[in-house]
């Protein structure tokens, strides 16, 4: 179950952060993830509460205002074949919808499935 999170500085439109948590579901899916498992969040943040260097690290030119930071976290075991085919995902999507890359950073996040309640205080998968 991945828990995508979004960071953007304010303001940002309905359709520009629905475009990215589309772009990453897509690639879950297409990843393995069943479509159902969706959730999401945004944190859109003022100018002072979003620092970021424009051009570090392996940035080919700089970043600006739209720079998009994403976060997945899901459970530990995917492989780095997996992980570069999500980004490679991510990225043709946001292309498509006249994205920047460059203004993309993905970070993924790993935890063991012990570390997960998903309803009800219930630890599934753990003995």
């Amino acid at each position: 179950m991945p828990l995508v999170t979004l960071t953007v500085r304010k303001p940002k439109t309905t359709a520009f952060k629905t475009t990215v948590l589309n772009a990453v579901h897509t690639a879950l899916v297409k990843s393995g993830v069943p479509s159902t498992d969706r959730f999401q969040r945004v944190l859109e943040l003022d100018v002072d509460d979003f620092r970021f260097d424009d051009t570090y690290p392996d940035v080919q030119g700089a970043r600006d205002h739209d720079f998009v930071l994403i976060e997945i976290l899901f459970s530990v075991g995917r492989s780095v074949k997996v992980k570069k085919a999500i980004l490679a995902t991510i990225m043709e999507e946001l292309q498509a919808a006249q994205f920047d890359p460059e203004n993309v950073m993905v970070a993924f996040k790993e935890t063991a499935w012990e570390n997960w309640s998903f309803a009800g205080g219930r630890i599934i998968h753990a003995g």
